[in-house]
């Protein structure tokens, strides 16, 4: 797997090669307003993609959300309820109601996906393990391997998310020593 500088780098000229200009970036104390906001701090691979490459407007398919911005953005669709679950930054609308999300409790940053449609009686039944880390995602979207890509998505042997997250780390409210995936309003 590529080194987070080389990752941030091979974004970065990805996307402008695919869109020519990009939205500006986020500086310190755009994040650091934001994790407060959020109330937890972000993945540095994550903080490196919006300070060093743009301010959302790139990434696979729907691009990226900008993290902070007067626009739709990664923090104000953050909103933790009975389907979702705290610490996890929905970073990209896939639409119909699917979202790419970040895990930012896991120290592994795994970026999971919310898939709403088939009407689960159980919200955990909505999330899938996209990949088991954001740098992991994003090689695959650089690679052209991701299964969002037509040509991977038709493929036979063509990978899927995995059903449920495992969450790592965090605290719940209530015992202190484990952290509880959905919480409730």
């Amino acid at each position: 797997m590529s080194a987070p500088s080389d990752i941030v780098a091979r974004v970065r000229e990805r996307a402008l090669q695919e869109s020519g200009e990009l939205p500006a970036r986020v500086g310190e104390w755009e994040v650091a307003a934001a994790e407060r906001e959020l109330g937890f701090a972000l993945p540095q691979l994550l903080v490196r993609l919006y300070q060093e490459v743009a301010n959302g407007g790139f990434g696979p398919e729907y691009l990226l959300l900008p993290l902070v911005g007067e626009s739709r953005t990664a923090v104000a669709e953050y909103s933790p309820c009975e389907y979702w679950p705290h610490g996890v930054l929905p970073i990209l609308d896939w639409g119909c109601g699917m979202y790419a999300a970040v895990d930012c409790l896991d120290p592994d940053a795994p970026v999971l996906l919310f898939e709403p449609n088939a009407g689960p009686e159980d919200w955990a039944e909505a999330w899938f393990t996209d990949s088991p880390s954001l740098a992991q995602w994003l090689n695959s979207w650089l690679d052209g391997t991701g299964w969002w890509e037509e040509e991977v998505m038709m493929a036979e042997d063509a990978p899927e998310p995995s059903p449920g997250p495992t969450p790592q780390g965090g605290s719940s409210p209530s015992s202190g020593n484990e952290r509880t995936l959905f919480c409730t309003l």
